[in-house]
């Protein structure tokens, strides 16, 4: 069970750097096509408020890694 957590620690490491790249691609290309202030507000939240749970993804899969669920 623990080679699961660890395995699965490395996942969720690697998916908070990928996750904050897609979304960051995403509203560029969505702020590029429509370029209106509604849109740029609209991704400007969607992009603050997802960049501390990515961190917080990130934070999990290190911890796992380590072996701090092991409990």
């Amino acid at each position: 069970m623990n080679q699961i957590k660890k395995l699965a620690g490395i996942i969720w490491l690697l998916l908070g750097p990928a996750s904050i790249y897609f979304i960051v691609r995403a509203a560029a290309h969505e702020i590029a096509t429509k370029p209106g202030i509604d849109t740029v507000i609209q991704w400007g939240v969607f992009v603050v408020i997802f960049i501390p749970i990515a961190i917080g993804m990130s934070i999990f899969g290190f911890y796992a890694i380590k072996g701090e669920y092991n409990h």
